[in-house]
């Protein structure tokens, strides 16, 4: 589904990214560990095409992202990719649904269409109750369920995490990380993880660990 060949990213005069090489199968979920400034960040970021490499190639389902131009990548990242942050990301004056929607309206979808599968998300994620409330009345558990649908909003083909439970208490980290494994298993939905959390990691049909700007080890 996603090849990536030598990789590299530099900002100012530090080489971030060495040469990284990946494959990611359709359905797969993929969990990337390593230190804090190994690169795991900058690496999804370039993979979810929120950055342009300085070198190397990535193919998407046979098509080549970072060779369009900045408004076709935009459409494209809307298209394709889904994102989960650690702190949520979600705009304080909507409400749940409202944030959901985002991503659909970017996409030019109608108002009907996007309720109609916001509803059905967050209905799915447990949150039937807490449509209507906005981001500062739910708990950090709530927040990243929604921050969930929300990436799912256009079916990705990819849904993008980076340390989606760092900012959770263990309950609610373990309910998330199964709800990961749902959406692989009733979905077939590709995911790519960058975790500090070893348990998640290892939960991954592939952990992988990065260390300094490549992948060091395969388990």
């Amino acid at each position: 589904m996603i090849s990536a060949k030598s990789i590299t990213k530099s900002f100012g005069g530090l080489q971030v990214l060495k040469g990284v090489d990946l494959e990611i199968r359709t359905g797969e979920v993929v969990s990337i560990v390593g230190a804090s400034g190994a690169g795991k960040t900058t690496f999804l970021q370039i993979l979810g095409t929120l950055e342009r490499p300085d070198g190397g190639e990535l193919d998407f389902d046979g098509e080549k992202p970072t060779l369009l131009n900045d408004r076709k990548l935009s459409a494209f990242r809307n298209q394709h990719s889904g994102f989960i942050f650690q702190f949520h990301q979600l705009l304080p004056e909507f409400t749940s649904i409202e944030n959901v929607m985002i991503p659909g309206m970017i996409a030019g979808k109608t108002r009907g269409e996007l309720e109609k599968r916001a509803q059905e998300l967050l209905e799915r994620l447990g949150l039937q109750d807490r449509m209507d409330a906005k981001p500062a009345t739910l708990s950090g558990g709530e927040q990243q369920r929604v921050a969930v649908a929300r990436a799912l909003m256009n079916k990705p083909k990819l849904l993008l995490a980076d340390e989606p439970s760092g900012n959770l208490d263990s309950h609610n980290a373990k309910e998330l990380h199964a709800l990961f494994f749902e959406l692989q298993r009733e979905l077939g939905q590709t995911i790519v993880i960058v975790t500090h959390n070893e348990e998640l990691a290892r939960m991954a049909d592939r952990r992988l660990v990065m260390v300094d700007g490549r992948f060091e080890q395969e388990a």
